[in-house]
C-alpha cells in the first residue's frame, strides 16, 4: 500500500521516529521500511511548516510502497461506536455532552485498554464558567488527578484542567498565529491562560518580547512553570486585568492576541491602545453563521475610530464549529 512518508538517512531514523510519535502522526498500520541508505516512516497526514521544522533538515516527504501490519485494538472496535473525547497529555477528556455514568465507564475502560498513553479519564460536570474560565470534572477511571504534561509542536505544558482552561483543539490555530510573528517583534497575549500561544511564539519565532497576561492566578502560576519547562527567557508573565495592563504597554505591540472568543469584543479599546501603528490584532470571536465576520469587523473598526485610528482587514478565518449554527472565528486586522 502506498503512503506518504518521511524519508531520512538511517542515522536520523530514531530521532525522526521520536518526533513523529510526539506529534502523533506516525502511521501504525504500515511497517517502517528501509533500503541500504534510507528509512521510510509512514505518516497519517501532511505536516504544516511548524511541524516540518521539528524534523532533521535532510528529511523529505515522499510516497512509498509499504507493507501493512496488524493494527492494535481501538476504542471504536471494542465499543461498536466512536466515542467523543480529546487527549490532553495522559488524560482523556470525554466530550462536553458527556454520556450517562454506565456508558462513560465503558468508554473509559476502552480508552485505558487501547491507549497506552492514557492514565486518567475525566468527565466534565460543568461548561467553562466564571471569570477564570474553569470547569468541574469527575474522574471516571484511572489515576485520580486533573494535572498532566501536554506536548505540542515541540513545547511542553504543565496543565491542571480544574484550575485553568486548555484545549488541544486549537493546536493548529496556534501554529498558524506563529507564522505571523517575525523575529524581533513584540507580542501581547491578552488572555494567555497557561501560555500555549505565548510559549510557542517565544520559543519558535524569537520575538524580542512576549507579554503574557491573565487574571487567573492559577493559570499564571502554571504559565510561569511552563516558561521554565521550555527554557524560554523572553516572556513577561503578568497576573492582572488586560485593561489595566494595556495602559502600561500602550503602543508597544506588533501583535495582540485576543483569544477570549466569548467576550474579546469588550477589550477592543485596550487592544487598540496596545497596538503600535502597523501592528496586527488577532481577534477571536463566537459568531452566528449568518454574520461570521462583518459584525466583528464593525466593532473593531468602531474601536479604532474612537482612538482616531483606521484598520485594514488582512484575513478572515473560521477556526471551528462551536455549536449548531455558531462558529469560533479569527480576524487579522492591521491597526493604522
Amino acid at each position: 500500500m502506498k503512503r506518504q512518508c518521511i524519508k531520512v538517512p538511517k542515522k536520523e531514523g530514531e530521532p525522526t521516529r521520536r518526533v513523529l510519535l510526539e506529534l502523533e502522526i506516525l502511521d501504525h498500520s504500515a511497517k517502517i521500511a528501509s533500503d541500504e541508505t534510507y528509512l521510510y516512516l509512514p505518516i497519517i497526514r501532511e505536516l504544516p511548516p511548524v511541524e516540518l521544522k521539528e524534523l532533521p533538515e535532510v528529511a523529505e516527504i515522499v510516497v512509498y510502497e509499504f507493507e501493512g501490519q496488524d493494527v492494535k485494538p481501538t476504542p471504536e472496535g471494542l465499543l461498536g461506536f466512536s466515542p467523543g473525547y480529546e487527549v490532553i497529555g495522559d488524560i482523556a477528556l470525554l466530550e462536553d455532552e458527556a454520556p450517562d455514568p454506565e456508558t462513560a465507564l465503558k468508554i473509559a475502560d476502552a480508552l485505558l485498554r487501547t491507549q497506552p498513553n492514557v492514565k486518567t479519564v475525566l468527565k466534565p460536570l460543568t461548561p467553562v464558567i466564571g471569570e477564570f474560565r474553569v470547569r468541574e470534572f469527575e474522574v471516571v477511571a484511572g489515576e485520580p488527578r486533573t494535572e498532566t504534561i501536554h506536548k505540542e509542536y515541540g513545547c511542553r505544558y504543565k496543565i491542571d484542567l480544574a484550575k485553568a482552561y486548555f484545549t488541544p483543539r486549537l493546536s493548529t490555530e496556534r501554529s498558524r498565529i506563529l507564522t505571523w510573528v517575525k523575529e524581533g517583534e513584540t507580542v501581547v497575549d491578552m488572555f494567555t491562560g497557561v501560555g500555549p500561544y505565548s510559549v510557542l511564539i517565544a520559543k519558535k519565532a524569537r520575538p524580542v518580547k512576549v507579554v503574557a497576561i491573565d487574571k487567573n492566578p492559577e493559570a499564571v502560576r502554571l504559565l510561569r512553570e511552563n516558561i521554565s519547562l521550555n527554557s524560554v527567557k523572553n516572556i513577561e508573565a503578568i497576573e492582572g486585568d488586560a485593561r489595566e495592563e494595556a495602559e502600561k504597554f500602550a503602543g508597544t505591540a506588533d501583535h495582540v492576541i485576543m483569544n477570549l472568543p466569548h467576550s474579546a469584543h469588550e477589550f477592543l479599546d485596550s487592544a487598540i491602545l496596545l497596538t503600535k501603528p502597523g501592528g496586527i490584532i488577532h481577534y477571536y470571536g463566537m459568531t452566528p453563521e449568518d454574520d461570521l465576520f462583518e459584525g466583528s469587523i464593525k466593532m473593531i473598526r468602531e474601536a479604532a475610530e474612537r482612538a482616531g485610528r483606521n484598520i485594514e482587514v488582512l484575513e478572515e478565518k473560521t477556526v471551528r464549529s462551536y455549536a449548531p449554527h455558531q462558529y469560533n472565528i479569527c480576524i487579522e486586522v492591521r491597526i493604522l
